[in-house]
């Protein structure tokens, strides 16, 4: 089985060579993976790991936590890469008000901004959004007929009001880790309500680790342990979801 990991912060990974990393991803039928873009310095560091690895794809923006070193330089930065041939959305952008490590008017802000230019740039997007529902519904009934590509709501845990928007609106739910985790059912009830057609599959790492990791540095080799919970709940096969998340990951990302 072939399977794309849509969302991996490959430049966080500590615990081994990223050779490594990609020879047990190819051992376990990950294929092709998605190194995220989150803030200003690390736009830099996931375009170069996609330059130089042909399974290796990126995004460039800057995740809602690190709104508030976000500048109209690092803005025209990342306008000047949307059309790269390996940066395939704009993300990870968003909302947190979780955390709230950028003053909320400073995230709605530059978040507007970011999807501004992928509207214009005509790119997906990949979203974070944490304990922000009425004004990511907002946003993405907002954005939704503007962005042809429309993108995902990365590690999706939110109600289930905004995961049926986001479905409505033509927008992909990404699962990872938390599909395994005991006290994750809010996440498997919206594995249950997303169709086969809108899924992604991640990891996140080195976040989010699946059961029965836990404790360990999460990499995109863990994927499979995804990919088997989220068949499970869907009372499909590992083999049927792997085709689906493929074609998924292809449609919105034009690898």
């Amino acid at each position: 089985m072939k399977i794309a990991e849509t969302h991996c912060h490959l430049d966080y990974l500590k615990d081994r060579p990223l050779e490594e990393t990609l020879r047990l991803c190819q051992e376990a039928g990950v294929e092709k993976l998605v190194t995220i873009g989150v803030d200003p310095e690390n736009i830099d560091a996931v375009i170069a790991l996609a330059e130089a690895h042909s399974q290796i794809w990126c995004t460039q923006g800057i995740h809602p936590h690190d709104s508030k070193n976000m500048t109209d330089e690092v803005l025209e930065r990342i306008r000047s890469r949307a059309h790269h041939p390996r940066v395939v959305a704009i993300g990870e952008i968003g909302l947190d008000y979780h955390y709230n490590n950028s003053p909320k008017d400073v995230q709605l802000k530059w978040f507007r901004a970011q999807l501004e230019l992928a509207v214009a740039a005509d790119k997906p997007i990949v979203i974070h959004s944490r304990d922000s529902d009425e004004d990511m519904i907002v946003f993405l009934k907002e954005f939704a007929p503007q962005l042809k590509k429309k993108g995902v709501v990365h590690s999706f845990s939110s109600g289930m009001e905004l995961a049926q928007v986001a479905i409505d609106c033509g927008f992909y739910l990404g699962f990872n880790g938390m599909v395994t985790f005991p006290k994750a059912e809010n996440v498997r009830d919206a594995v249950r309500l997303c169709p086969l057609e809108r899924i992604l599959l991640e990891t996140d790492s080195p976040f989010l680790t699946p059961v029965p990791h836990r404790g360990k540095e999460n990499a995109p080799f863990y994927l499979p342990h995804v990919l088997k919970k989220v068949a499970e709940i869907k009372s499909a096969s590992e083999e049927a979801l792997s085709i689906h998340a493929w074609d998924n990951a292809h449609a919105l990302f034009g690898f």
